[in-house]
C-alpha cells in the first residue's frame, strides 16, 4: 500500500502543476478501523470501515486553496487537481501562505524509533468481541452496578504519505487499540452513569478487559446518590481525569492563529508569569508510543522538544509557517493539517511538572472543597479567561470524602486559576497530556 501512496501523491503534485499551480503539498491516507460493542454477552453493534483519501493544497502566487477527495482514478485525481487551482485562483490573497524553504525542511523524517506502529498481528472481529465481552462481565460483577450501557473494544491503523513540491517526503504508519465502558449504577431516577476507557498503540501496554470493566463499574457506583452541593466560593481540586482540560485552554491560548487575530487572554503574556514558578509545561513530540508523536511536522519542519511554560513563565507561541510570518518570527514545528484544510498550530504531547503529595494527600490539605472528575460543556471566554463548567465529583469536608455530588457549576477566570495550581502525582504516563490532579484556590460553585 506505501508504494500506492507514494504513486498517488507523486501524480497528484504532478497535475496540480499541469493545471497552474506554483506550489502544492498532498497527503494520501489509508485508514481502517474495526469497533464492536456488546450488551448482555451478545453483539450489539459492528463496524468496519477502510478508506484512501487525498487532501492537496496548491498555491497559485499568494492565493491558495484546500480540496479533497476519496476517488484514486486517474481523471478523479485530475478533476480535483483543476478545482483546487480554480478555487486558488479566485481566493484572497493570503501574503503569509507558502511552503518552507529547502533549508527549513527537516533532515530526517524517519518516525520508526518513536514506535507508533504495533507489529504485533491485529484482532480479529471475534477476538475484539470477546474482549469487550470480558469488559461487560467485570464492570458487571462491581456490587452496586445495575446495568453496563456500553462494553467495546476496537483496533485503527491508518498509512500516511506527505510530499510536496519543494522537496519534502514523509511517511509514516500508525495505528492502535481502544476499549471503553460505561456502567449504570441505581435503577429509575436515582441511575448514575460514569465510564473508563484506554487508547494504546500497542496492544500489550493496555490495561487487561477486566481492570477497564472494573473502574467503570466502580466510578459509577461512586456516583450513586449524588446531590448538589451548596453554593460559595471553594477551592477545587480537578482530578486527573479532567485536569488536563486546564493546561488545553492554556495551550489554545497560545496558539499562533489566536496571538496572529489578537483574541487570546495571554495576547500579552510572553515572559510572564503564568504558572507558578515551581511548574514547568514541556512539549514532547518524540515521546515513544503516543499516537500524537512526531518527527517533523505537517509543513516539512523538524520537531523539538521545548518548554512551552518554563519555571511558570511563557517561552513561546505554538506556531507554524503562516502565523509566525505573520508575527515576524519563526516556526515552531507546530503546523498540522486536515486533508481539506491549510495547516494550523497543533501541540503534540504534553507534560506538566508534578507534586510530590499524592491526591489524597492534597484532598487532606485542601480540608473543605470539591474534586471535580466530569466536565460538562464549556464557556469560555478567549479573550479575558473566564471560565464556567458544568461539572460533577465529590464534596470534601474537613479533609474527609463526604460523598458525591453533580449538577453544579464551577467558575472562576482562567489567568488567576493556573496561578494558584497545586500539583498532586498521579499523571498517567501513557495519556497524551500528562498532567496530575490539580488543586485550584478560590473558585465560585454554583450548587443549591
Amino acid at each position: 500500500m506505501g508504494d500506492k501512496l507514494q504513486t498517488v501523491a507523486e501524480e497528484m503534485l504532478r497535475l496540480s502543476k499541469e493545471k497552474g499551480s506554483t506550489a502544492a503539498d498532498v497527503r494520501v491516507v489509508h485508514s481502517s478501523a474495526v469497533s464492536i460493542e456488546v450488551l448482555e454477552g451478545d453483539l450489539e453493534h459492528a463496524e468496519s470501515n477502510e478508506s484512501v483519501s487525498v487532501g492537496l493544497r496548491v498555491l497559485v502566487g499568494q492565493r491558495q486553496a484546500c480540496v479533497s477527495g476519496s476517488d484514486l482514478r486517474r481523471s478523479a485525481l485530475a478533476e480535483l487537481a483543476s478545482r483546487a487551482v480554480a478555487m486558488a485562483k479566485v481566493a484572497p490573497i493570503d501574503p503569509f501562505a507558502r511552503l518552507a524553504t529547502a533549508e527549513e525542511i527537516a533532515d530526517c523524517t524517519e518516525s520508526s524509533m518513536l514506535e507508533l506502529h504495533d507489529p504485533s498481528p491485529r484482532p480479529t472481529p471475534s477476538e475484539l468481541e470477546d474482549l469487550a465481552c470480558r469488559v461487560e462481565s467485570a464492570a458487571r460483577a462491581v456490587p452496586g452496578v445495575s446495568k453496563v450501557e456500553t462494553a467495546s473494544f476496537g483496533e485503527a491503523s491508518s498509512a500516511v504519505q506527505m510530499l510536496a513540491s519543494n522537496g519534502f517526503a514523509a511517511s509514516y504508519r500508525r495505528n492502535s487499540r481502544s476499549a471503553g465502558c460505561a456502567a449504570i449504577a441505581g435503577e429509575g431516577l436515582e441511575m448514575e452513569t460514569d465510564y473508563y476507557a484506554e487508547t494504546r498503540v500497542f496492544h500489550e501496554d493496555m490495561s487487561s478487559p477486566e481492570e477497564i470493566g472494573a473502574k467503570a463499574g466502580r466510578r459509577a457506583v461512586e456516583r450513586y446518590g449524588a446531590r448538589r452541593p451548596g453554593t460559595g466560593a471553594f477551592p477545587v481540586i480537578f482530578h486527573e481525569r479532567v485536569a488536563g482540560s486546564l493546561m488545553g485552554h492554556l495551550v489554545t491560548a497560545i496558539n499562533g492563529s489566536a496571538i496572529a487575530r489578537g483574541s487570546s487572554w495571554l495576547l500579552d503574556a510572553m515572559d510572564a508569569e503564568v504558572l507558578p514558578a515551581t511548574l514547568s509545561l514541556r512539549e514532547e513530540p518524540w515521546r515513544v508510543r503516543s499516537g500524537a508523536s512526531w518527527k517533523c511536522d505537517h509543513e516539512g519542519l523538524p520537531t523539538q522538544p521545548k518548554f512551552l511554560v518554563e519555571n511558570g513563565r511563557l517561552c513561546t507561541w505554538l506556531l507554524d509557517l503562516a502565523t509566525a510570518s505573520e508575527l515576524g518570527l519563526e516556526s515552531t514545528g507546530n503546523a498540522a493539517r486536515g486533508l481539506s484544510s491549510p495547516p494550523r498550530p497543533r501541540v503534540s504531547n504534553l507534560t506538566l511538572t508534578e507534586g510530590k503529595a499524592s491526591l489524597e494527600q492534597i484532598v487532606t490539605e485542601m480540608n473543605t472543597g470539591l474534586v471535580v472528575t466530569s466536565l460538562i460543556g464549556s464557556t469560555i471566554n478567549p479573550t479575558t479567561g473566564d471560565y464556567s463548567r458544568g461539572a460533577s465529583g465529590y464534596w470534601v469536608e474537613n479533609g474527609e470524602r463526604k460523598g458525591p455530588v453533580s449538577e453544579f457549576t464551577v467558575a472562576g477566570n482562567l489567568k488567576k486559576m493556573l496561578l494558584t495550581l497545586q500539583p498532586a502525582n498521579d499523571a498517567r504516563p501513557f495519556r497524551r497530556f500528562q498532567v496530575p490532579s490539580l488543586l485550584v484556590e478560590g473558585l465560585t460553585v454554583a450548587g443549591e
